[in-house]
């Protein structure tokens, strides 16, 4: 099912409006853009609930979104397919008429979904547009960068924290291999001395033994 939903004309706000979509049926609507223009979508999908009795978001819709370009043969310039909520935007190359066409689907087992002709039938989609570089856009836009910054510096500070620490343990490890090669090396040098007198002491003694045994054989 094809239809031509009217949006309001630019006026750099939000304009919000609902319609029914038939199950794998496209809505389509068609908007003149000026060239370069900015356009930002949000996009909420439901299905009739029987239990609540209302209208409810449910995990098993989804939504297929195509933009074309109609003064350049259909040109699509979106084309993605999102959850039952969600977000899209595109900027217009070029002056023109473009289409911007919403195609559904359901895994909730309700048949209902299928035909809006059914009393609280087919799918509710409301839509949440915003045409033009508005300061809704910007301050948006702003905020998400600045929040994207401040989780930067926030990661750069943690990575400087990490460096800092990893010099600290260098060299501390640095300092504790030359205390260690140090307290060796003093302890080779204390076992050489040792060594050495207990050999000048041992000859020493053999050479006492030895004046001490002649003289007794002498004698």
């Amino acid at each position: 099912m094809r239809a031509l939903l009217p949006l309001l004309s630019l006026s750099a706000v939000a304009n919000a409006l609902y319609f029914y979509i038939d199950g794998t049926s496209p809505k389509c609507f068609f908007e003149e853009l000026p060239k370069d223009t900015l356009v930002v979508g949000h996009y909420n999908a439901e299905e009739y609930d029987e239990r609540v009795q209302a209208w409810a978001k449910h995990d098993g819709i989804s939504i297929y979104i195509s933009v074309d370009e109609i003064f350049d043969n259909d040109h699509r310039v979106v084309s993605q397919r999102g959850s039952s909520s969600g977000r899209f935007t595109f900027s217009a190359a070029d002056s023109g008429d473009h289409k911007i066409c919403f195609t559904p689907s359901s895994s909730s087992g309700n048949p209902s979904w299928l035909s809006s002709k059914n009393h609280n039938g087919g799918i509710k989609l409301t839509l949440d547009l915003v045409i033009g570089e508005t300061n809704e856009i910007e301050s948006s836009d702003k905020t998400k960068i600045q929040d994207i910054t401040a989780r930067v510096k926030d990661l750069n500070a943690r990575l400087n924290d990490i460096r800092r620490e990893q010099v600290f343990q260098r060299e501390r490890e640095a300092e504790f291999r030359d205390q260690s090669e140090a307290t060796n090396a003093r302890v080779i040098r204390w076992i050489i001395i040792q060594l050495v007198v207990l050999g000048v002491t041992c000859t020493w003694q053999l050479s006492h033994l030895r004046s001490f045994f002649i003289k007794q054989k002498l004698t």
